[in-house]
């Protein structure tokens, strides 16, 4: 039990993609109070600038003030709903979307916010689906094979273009007058504890899955050096500093934040944290063998594993890296929710919209409640989720979404739920890619916003063959977060201890129908050559994706008014 003498609080904070969530929740069962959420004004911005320059393709920024607008918005917001005296609040915690990046001045300023870099693109918050450093991915990857470099496989053999290393290595070879601006190349996770303490403290989660740190190490000079001219100074000079473990006290609450957020000052303040993995205490998942899907616009799997071991196509294996004394891995599917949005706003006749209406449901559950209907394999489809390229196994942003199977006779619902199941079929490739790496997946715990979704649900059950738990907290990684902030502030002596009290699951929630079970299995054969083929063998999507960008850039140079 926590140590306290009256009843005590805390606030989590989860940035994500399109808003923050600030929740209040009691440290000694973990209960919900009150939550607030504040949208950013500037969204995210994949078209142009704020100033109106247009962005290339696959490009993804944001505003940092954005996120301080949550500090001053919805944190007071959710005080005032949980209706607390302030003063019983004693910590605070943060977790972000990642890998997300701020390129700053040595005091913290955002380049964006330096006039004369106002109009530069590269000066932006890089969004973690910012996703046009390919080809500098590519060239980590293969020079770090080339070298046979220790690090490359704690990452399952690939570096993604959403991670650190890409992102500034674009910067470098794109803008070298803003790279060689900037002082520092920060997460957003520790910029934002930046701003509440005044001190700035590098996470080890983000450090060891978006930093390539690993054994204690970031990539040696000499190979950054042999990746491009002039680029060996980049750790040293942009991105080394003083490493922070979850579950830490960061620092603590400045006067002028707690003006912001109606907080008292001198309160604890935790390291920052990945929305992700601070989810997985939130989910009671901090053991060994509990896999946490936490799905929402996209997915992101995490597990801890007493067991060092490398599984080809992940994301990372970090020691400490969701809780301290384990290994924390790392899986994840770059679209998903954001997938279905895509179908419901471009692909669906009016009609249905106009019958959801008539019903008084969204489309979404319309379509839903529609390829409910359906026998498994009746629509005839086999789909590729990587509308936003693959995260796992395959690591590879150029890759996109395929349909086979199309007829006359296919209808919005049966590609609908074709949708669903590619989404449960890439998860079944990731839980079976660690089984044969010998770390087994033992319990499946879903959280995130597509929980609402019970379909999805009963068909991730029924491809994987194995019953589905779920997180049962609507805000599970700010909840993580006020976990951490419990355990940051001395309430509870570590995350373990803090999941169990506070943490929510309900255990078997949903179990496997066997003969619909019979027949996924069936159908992932057939999603497995298709996958294998396009993901593998065959060159065809990364040749479309080229040719648009090259037909983009041409555009563009017309609309500049260049020669294309």
């Amino acid at each position: 039990m926590p140590n306290r003498s009256a009843e005590q609080y805390v606030v989590g904070v989860d940035f994500g993609t399109l808003s923050g969530r600030a929740v209040v929740v009691r440290v000694s069962d973990g209960e919900e109070l009150a939550v607030a959420v504040a949208d950013y004004p500037h969204g995210v911005m994949d078209r142009r600038l704020p100033s109106g320059r247009a962005l290339p393709s696959d490009w993804a920024l944001q505003v940092p003030a954005d996120y301080c607008a949550v500090l001053s918005d919805a944190v007071p917001a959710a005080l005032a709903s949980a209706g607390i005296d302030p003063a019983d609040v004693i910590g605070l915690a943060t977790d972000f979307t990642a890998c997300t990046m701020i390129p700053v001045l040595d005091d913290g300023t955002p380049l964006n916010e330096v006039p004369s870099y106002a109009d530069r693109p590269h000066a932006y918050v890089k969004l973690w689906k910012h996703h046009s450093a390919q080809a500098q991915a590519d060239r980590i990857n293969q020079l770090a094979e080339q070298r046979r470099e220790p690090w490359l496989p704690r990452y399952g053999g690939f570096i993604s273009s959403e991670w650190e290393f890409a992102k500034a290595l674009e910067m470098y070879e794109e803008d070298r007058q803003v790279y060689d601006a900037m002082d520092a190349w920060v997460e957003a996770a520790d910029w934002i504890v930046w701003q509440l303490t005044g001190t700035y403290q590098r996470n080890a989660c983000a450090a060891g899955y978006k930093g390539i740190f690993q054994d204690g190490e970031y990539p040696s000079p000499d190979y950054l050096e042999a990746l491009a001219p002039g680029f060996g100074r980049f750790v040293r000079d942009k991105l080394r500093h003083d490493l922070v473990a979850l579950g830490s006290r960061a620092g603590s609450l400045t006067d002028e934040a707690a003006t912001w957020t109606g907080l008292p000052a001198g309160i604890a303040v935790a390291a920052g944290n990945v929305d992700a993995h601070v989810t997985a205490p939130a989910a009671q998942a901090v053991r060994p063998g509990q896999m946490v899907a936490i799905m929402g616009t996209s997915t992101c799997h995490v597990m801890s594993s007493d067991r060092l071991t490398e599984v080809p196509g992940m994301c990372g294996v970090v020691d400490g890296g969701i809780v301290e004394g384990l290994y924390g891995y790392e899986a994840g599917q770059s679209g998903v929710g954001d997938i279905f949005g895509w179908f419901v706003d471009t692909q669906v006749p009016a009609s249905y919209a106009d019958a959801a209406r008539r019903d008084g449901v969204s489309l979404h559950d319309h379509l839903t409640a529609l390829a409910a209907r359906q026998e498994v394999g009746e629509h005839g489809l086999v789909v590729l989720d990587w509308h936003s390229g693959n995260r796992s196994v395959l690591v590879d942003h150029e890759l996109s979404g395929l349909v086979v199977g199309l007829t006359l006779a296919t209808s919005p619902e049966h590609q609908y739920r074709a949708l669903l199941e590619a989404t449960a079929f890439g998860t079944r490739v990731i839980v079976e890619a660690f089984r044969d790496a010998g770390v087994p997946v033992e319990e499946f715990i879903v959280a995130g916003g597509l929980l609402k979704n019970v379909l999805l649900m009963q068909i991730c059950s029924d491809v994987l063959g194995m019953p589905l738990s779920v997180m049962t907290s609507d805000h599970g990684s700010a909840l993580g977060s006020a976990i951490h902030a419990a355990v940051a502030a001395g309430a509870y002596p570590d995350v373990a201890g803090a999941s169990d009290a506070m943490g929510r699951r309900q255990v078997a929630a949903y179990q496997p129908d066997a003969r619909r079970s019979k027949r996924y299995d069936e159908m992932f054969v057939d999603y497995l050559e298709v996958h294998d083929h396009f993901g593998r063998d065959s060159q065809l999507m990364r040749r479309l994706r080229g040719r648009r960008r090259h037909a983009l850039a041409a555009a563009q140079s017309v609309a500049d008014g260049d020669r294309p």
